[in-house]
């Protein structure tokens, strides 16, 4: 058994109750290479990810393939998420979470250090500048 730290070491959550530790964390483009070494879990796949937070996120994204839950886990975090009948915002407090549902756009803001623990359905993630 080797021990992981999450916030650098992601964990794939896959078919058949697998748990699948993925290579260190390096950015943006790890995500493209996470999605070809899971490819055969496809939507049912879940990508668990630790981040710490001192600003605000730059983008928007969406998950097509799943619903992401967000846990925080220490500091405060506040979603935003854009709905038909507006943009909806939650603040989360260490041991709270939230859904950000399959195929909608969301952020998110911090006012000071946070971390918070995504449990997302990867594959087909979109990004768009804030």
């Amino acid at each position: 058994m080797n021990k992981l730290s999450l916030d650098r070491f992601p964990i794939h959550l896959g078919l058949g109750a697998r748990a699948v530790p993925q290579p260190e964390f390096s950015g943006r483009e790890w995500y493209d290479a996470y999605v070809e070494r899971n490819a055969a879990d496809g939507a049912e796949g879940r990508i668990v990810q630790l981040y710490d937070f001192r600003e605000s996120w730059t983008s928007w994204e969406r998950h097509p393939a799943g619903d992401e839950a967000v846990i925080c886990t220490a500091g405060e975090i506040t979603l935003l998420q854009e709905l038909p009948e507006g943009t909806r915002k939650t603040t989360l407090r260490a041991g709270e979470y939230a859904v950000n549902p399959r195929g909608v756009w969301h952020t998110a803001d911090v006012a000071g250090p946070a971390t918070a623990l995504f449990i997302t359905a990867g594959v087909g993630t979109e990004h768009r500048p804030r």
